[in-house]
Order: C-alpha cells, then structure tokens, then sequence
C-alpha cells in the first residue's frame, strides 16, 4: 500500500480528494492539507510515497512547492492536480510522476497506482468490481472513454460510438428499436436500420465486455438498455444532483466536483444530430449548479471560491446574465468595487459586438446601482 499526502487548498475539494484516494485500495492518506507551508513543514517526517499538489494555490504554488521536496522527500512521486492543461506541461519540469487533469476521479488515481505497481513489481489488481470503479467516462467538454488501465477506448465505427454515447444519456431506461434507429439512421430505409442497428449493438457489447467497463447492454422487449451498476460518469452525476435537497454544509464538496466535471458542451465537437436539445438540458443544470454554488458561498462569505466558480462559469458561457449578476453582488459584498466597475465595462461592450444591443435593463440597473452606492 502506498501512503498518500494531498495538498489542495480549496476545502470543499481537499474534502473530496481524501474520500476518492482513500478509497483505492492500494492508498493510505497519511495527510491532507489546505496550507502549503503546513504540508511543507510536516513531509519531512511524513515521507509519503505519493504526493498529489494542487498546482495553483496562493502562498506557495504546487510547482514551488515540489521544488522545495527534492531535498527532503527525494523518493516521493510526485503527482500535480489541475484543471488548466497547460499547467500539466510545466508540470514535468519540475521531476513530477505524473499529473491529473480535474475532476479527480477514482479512475485518475487508479491509473497512477497501476504505474507505480508496475514500476515496483508488484502485481496490478485485477478484480472486476474495481475494474467497473476504475472505468473514466467524460461526455461533458468531448467524448472520452477510458478503462480501467486508462488506455483510451477505441471504436471500431463511428456509429458504435454513437449508439454508447445515446444509450449513456438514459442509463438504466429502455430504449426502443425505432428510437434508436430514427435518432442514429433518420434517412435510412427501415431493413437497412434495424440491420445496422443489430450489427451496432453487437459491436457495442463487444468493446463493452474486451475493455471491462462495468456496464452492459440488455435486450428488452421493445428495444435495449444500458445497465450501469458501480460504473459513474459526469453525465450520470449531473442526472442524480437535486438542487432542491442542497444543504449549505453538505453540498459545497459535491456542488465543487460538478462544476469542474463540466468541462464544455455535452459532446462538444460529435455531431450527433439527437444530442441538441440535450446540449441544452445540462447547459442549464450546470448553470443551476453554479448558481447554486455561488450562492451558498456568497452566504458564507466566501469571496473568492464564488468569484472563481462564477468567473470559470462565465468562460464557457459567457453571457449568462444571472450569473453575470450573482458574480457583481459578490464582488460588492466583498468591496471590490474596481474590479466590479470593470467586469460590467468589459460584459457590456462584448455583449454590444456580440448581439448588437445593450445587455438587460435589469442587469444594468443592477450594475449602475452599485456604482452609485460606492461613489455616494
């Protein structure tokens, strides 16, 4: 077993790290920390064989402080954690093992593992039931499927590819014959397609049982469906989020790991002509999970996870106006009236070459409000 030290200094998230390492059976978090300097101070005589640093933290950044371990834990693997891939590139200056893109997965820590396993000569662990946990499926931001050694899925057609990313979008629900047919072979003779839609499904059932991806395809009477038992995917996990049952102190944690599972647009860049008004559908719940987040932040007074959450958001849709004015109220409350005053300047013009109008007048009394408050 290997003992494991995370160091991530956004809470909600450190939270989370320490349940999905410690659930792999080849860890043992030995320590978790939100300071850097703390970690620093404490790896001396920790001496974990694994270290997983968050690359962007204020006082002392995950790249600093890899640097800062070469002396006194020259055998610990190093492992960076970001969400920005340019990082992961730096990343290999600086004697890292490895890196991780967020959201950490159960999947992402297994593959490091399994690496450090072979390095060393000991057996890789070969039980189904973590094969099924181990399994990365990302359908917000492209489509990636990756079993349970990472090793990318490959498709043997497009249309097998298809039919997976369909059924992955009603898991555990029947999907009928002719359902299936007219979303994948609208223009198709109907022998044709319920032919290719056969050859599909048997192709699909192969690549799901090589690869051991903890999922199967049943038959039905009507049609097909997807059975997910232990295996989880963004998607999946966007469909279980009830923003009704939030709760201030509980939530925080799962609110974070959504919004950085939502890398993009459902699928962005396949054009399957079914997924639009999907597209759509989980635009707005990741929206509502924003929101969600960044109020409950601004209610605790923590500016600068709302503003970051709100200001990510605003990256992927950028003129989203009620996150446009949840993140004005957060930077009044916090007093950053400059920066408040610039954001409004910066929105309204793009908004203006954008669409040709100005922006909502509630928006801009909203923003006009504030700057009179600060001024007055």
């Amino acid at each position: 077993m290997f003992t494991v030290v995370v160091v991530e200094d956004e809470k909600p998230i450190l939270e989370l790290m320490k349940v999905v390492v410690g659930r792999n059976p080849d860890c043992q978090v030995v320590g978790a920390f939100s300071n850097p300097l703390e970690a620093l101070e404490a790896l001396p005589s920790l001496k974990p064989d694994i270290a997983f640093l968050d690359v962007e933290m204020p006082k002392l950044s995950g790249l600093e402080l890899a640097g800062r371990m070469i002396d006194c834990c020259e055998h610990t693997r190093i492992v960076f954690t970001t969400a920005h891939k340019e990082y992961a590139l730096e990343a290999f200056n600086v004697f890292a093992f490895d890196y991780i893109l967020k959201p950490i997965t159960p999947a992402s820590v297994q593959r490091i593992t399994d690496r450090l396993l072979k390095e060393s000569g000991r057996p890789v662990s070969t039980n189904m039931d973590l094969h099924s946990q181990r399994t990365s499926i990302r359908c917000f931001g492209g489509f990636e499927v990756r079993n349970f050694k990472g090793d990318l899925v490959r498709w043997p057609t497009r249309k097998t590819e298809e039919l997976f990313a369909y059924l992955l979008c009603y898991p555990n629900q029947e999907a009928g014959k002719w359902q299936l047919v007219d979303a994948l072979w609208p223009e198709m003779d109907e022998a044709r397609s319920v032919h290719n839609l056969h050859n599909t499904v048997y192709r699909l059932k192969k690549i799901l049982k090589e690869h051991q991806l903890g999922l199967d395809i049943g038959k039905t009477g009507e049609g097909y469906l997807l059975e997910v038992l232990e295996t989880t995917y963004d998607l999946l996990e966007f469909q279980r989020y009830n923003s009704a049952q939030s709760d201030a102190h509980g939530e925080i944690a799962r609110l974070e790991s959504l919004c950085m599972m939502y890398q993009g647009h459902l699928f962005d860049r396949k054009d399957y002509l079914w997924k639009h008004w999907l597209e759509e559908d989980y635009r707005k719940r990741f929206l509502s999970v924003v929101y969600d987040l960044g109020r409950l932040c601004l209610t605790r007074k923590d500016w600068i996870r709302a503003e970051q959450r709100l200001s990510d958001s605003l990256e992927i849709y950028p003129f989203e106006e009620n996150i446009c004015m949840l993140l004005m109220e957060v930077y009044a409350a916090s007093g950053k009236w400059e920066r408040l005053r610039t954001f409004y300047t910066n929105f309204e013009e793009r908004y203006r070459i954008e669409f040709g109008i100005a922006p909502s007048r509630e928006l801009q009394d909203l923003a006009i409000g504030y700057i009179k408050d600060n001024q007055g």
